[in-house]
């Protein structure tokens, strides 16, 4: 073995038992959680119910003219790729509030692409690079500070346009 090649392997023996005891001694530890228990989720359903979502249970308000709503637009951007805008009704992007306690009328979107999640927004536009060819969906899903779906009357507060990629 070369020398340089021997003192990285002694470097990060070293280096990973002192990050072990640094962490140990500040309380941190690596226990994991069980998925299936619903105490650990925050609710009645096990890890392969919830997998559908995402991990938090559903935030439901009542419909009326205060109820949260959403529109979206895709356009094909001038030089390269798609915006999207998310035009939210009775609703506050607070990304200073994710991960924490709901409030109603705050939190977050879920931007997905053929049902797949592309990701968080935390505003009302969004730049999409390269679509797949042919018809796409574009989904748009309204959630709440804990990332829990956001439901009006029980119905999920989301929009979708499809468009056509060439």
């Amino acid at each position: 073995m070369s020398r340089p090649l021997a003192l990285f392997a002694i470097g990060l023996i070293f280096g990973g038992a002192a990050g072990f005891v640094i962490a140990a001694g500040n309380g941190v530890t690596f226990t994991g959680h069980d998925h299936n228990d619903p105490a650990q989720h925050g609710g009645g359903e096990s890890h392969a119910e919830m997998s559908s979502h995402d991990h938090a249970a559903a935030v439901n308000l009542p419909a009326g003219e205060n109820a949260p709503g959403l529109e979206v637009k895709v356009t094909k951007d001038p030089m390269a790729g798609w915006n999207l805008h998310v035009m939210p009704q009775n609703f506050r992007f607070a990304p200073e509030n994710a991960s924490k306690e709901d409030v109603d009328g705050e939190g977050h979107a879920h931007v997905y692409i053929n049902g797949t999640k592309l990701g968080r927004l935390y505003g009302n536009w969004l730049h999409i690079g390269d679509l797949p060819k042919g018809n796409v969906e574009v989904k748009v899903s309204l959630n709440a500070n804990s990332h829990s779906a956001l439901l009006v009357d029980g119905a999920p507060v989301e929009a979708s346009v499809s468009v056509q990629v060439k």
